[in-house]
C-alpha cells in the first residue's frame, strides 16, 4: 500500500512556551480527531511530529493514521531551523518509500513547519541540500506563528509562506481545522484519482495570508522580539522560563512624546518547564545580555509561587525568593539576604 507521509515539524523554542505551545498540542487533537473521520485519510496517511529548537527530536515517528496520538511538546533552547530540516531529510531517506522499478513508492510527501520567530543557526549547507534533493519531490507548508517570524528566510525554503497573524484559540482551531481539510482532500485526491498534487484547502474565515517570497539568510542570531530568562525554583529546584514579548513606545522625555521608538520588554508569563528536556533540545547558550531598565512586569515564580521570580544571583543565575530572610541559590548554593543592586544591570537572555 502507498503511504501519504505527513511530517510536522514544530518549534518549540522558548519563545513558543506558555498559550502557542498549548495551542499547538490542542490543534494536533483537532486534526487526530478531524482525519479519523475520513476513510481516505483512514487508509493512506502517516503522521510524524518533529520537535525542533537549538536541537531536533522526533516525538512521533511515521505512524498509521489509526494508531497515532498526538504527544506533548517539550521546550529547548533557541531555534536551529537549518538542523532541523537536516534533520528532516535524513528522517526522510529513512522512512519515506521511494519509487523503483519494481516497487511504487510513497506518495510525495507533505510537511507542515510551523515557528514563531527567526532562525538562530546557519541555514546555508540546509538550503543548499533540501533544493539540490527534496524540495521538488514534496510540498512544504511554512506556517509562520504572529508578527515576529522573519518571513523572508522561510521564503528560501518554500513558496508556500502562509502567515497565521491572529493567534487566539478560535483563530488556531479554525486553522488546525483547515490543515485537516487539506490533508482530507489530498488523501482523496492519491486514493480517488492516483494523484499526488496537494490540495490545499480554501483559506475563507481564517486569518491565514500567503506572503509573497523573497531571498534572505539569517545566521546565528538571538530572536530579538521576545526576551526569554531560565530561571529555577528555590524551593522546587524545577527550572521555569519567564517571556517578555517587545513592544515599542514613544521616547518619553518628561511628559513631552517625541517621534522616536524605543524598545521595550513586557511580562507575558512565568512557566514551569522540565529541566532535563530543555538541556535534551538546546544546542548553546546565548552570550547576549539585555538591560533590567528595558523589562516591564515582575513575575511570581510560576513552580512555587514565591514573590519574586526574578532574583539574579551573583553567580548571574535567575531564581526566586519568597518571604524568608536568608536564601539559597539553586544553582551555585550561595547563601544571602534579598538586597537591591542599586539601579539597573545586565542579565543573561537565552537565545530565544
Amino acid at each position: 500500500m502507498r503511504r501519504l507521509p505527513i511530517f510536522f515539524l514544530v518549534d518549540v523554542s522558548e519563545s513558543m512556551v506558555g498559550e502557542p505551545i498549548a495551542q499547538m498540542e490542542q490543534g494536533m487533537r483537532i486534526i487526530v480527531q478531524e482525519l479519523r473521520t475520513d476513510p481516505y485519510a483512514l487508509e493512506t496517511a502517516y503522521l510524524s511530529v518533529i520537535a525542533f529548537a537549538g536541537k531536533p527530536k522526533t516525538l512521533m515517528p511515521l505512524t498509521e493514521l489509526i494508531q497515532f496520538y498526538p504527544p506533548a511538546f517539550p521546550i529547548g533552547g533557541g531555534t536551529s531551523l537549518g538542523k532541523a530540516l537536516d534533520y528532516l531529510m535524513d528522517e526522510w531517506d529513512r522512512t519515506v518509500q521511494t519509487t523503483t522499478f519494481s516497487v511504487k513508492g510513497d506518495w510525495k510527501p507533505i510537511i507542515f513547519m510551523f515557528t514563531d520567530g527567526a532562525p538562530t543557526d546557519d541555514t546555508k549547507a540546509a538550503l543548499e541540500r533540501w533544493n539540490r534533493k527534496y524540495r521538488g519531490h514534496c510540498t512544504l507548508i511554512a506556517i509562520a506563528i504572529g508578527d515576529n517570524v522573519d518571513l523572508r528566510v522561510l521564503s528560501l525554503f518554500t513558496d508556500n509562506v502562509l502567515n497565521l497573524k491572529t493567534t487566539d484559540a478560535e483563530s488556531f482551531g479554525r486553522f488546525f481545522r483547515w490543515v485537516s481539510a487539506s490533508i482530507k482532500t489530498t488523501s482523496e485526491s492519491v486514493s480517488m484519482m492516483n494523484s499526488d498534487e496537494v490540495k490545499l484547502a480554501p483559506m475563507n474565515g481564517i486569518n491565514l495570508e500567503k506572503v509573497e517570497t523573497g531571498s534572505v539568510n539569517v545566521t546565528d542570531k538571538v530572536d530579538e522580539n521576545y526576551a526569554v530568562f531560565l530561571g529555577k525554583c528555590q524551593s522546587t529546584k524545577k527550572s521555569y522560563l519567564l517571556k517578555y514579548a517587545k513592544r515599542l513606545r514613544l521616547l518619553d522625555m518628561g511628559g513631552e512624546y517625541f517621534n522616536q521608538q524605543v524598545a521595550e520588554y513586557r511580562l507575558l508569563g512565568g512557566y514551569p518547564i522540565n529541566g532535563a528536556e530543555y538541556e535534551s533540545l538546546s544546542d548553546k547558550m546565548s552570550n547576549k545580555t539585555i538591560s533590567t531598565e528595558n523589562l516591564v512586569g515582575v513575575p511570581t515564580c510560576p513552580c512555587c509561587g514565591n514573590q519574586y521570580g526574578f532574583v539574579i544571583c551573583q553567580c548571574g543565575h535567575i531564581f526566586c525568593v519568597g518571604d524568608d530572610v536568608e536564601n539559597e541559590c539553586p544553582w551555585c548554593g550561595m547563601r544571602g539576604s534579598l538586597g537591591d543592586a542599586g539601579g539597573s544591570i545586565n542579565v543573561n537572555r537565552t537565545i530565544g
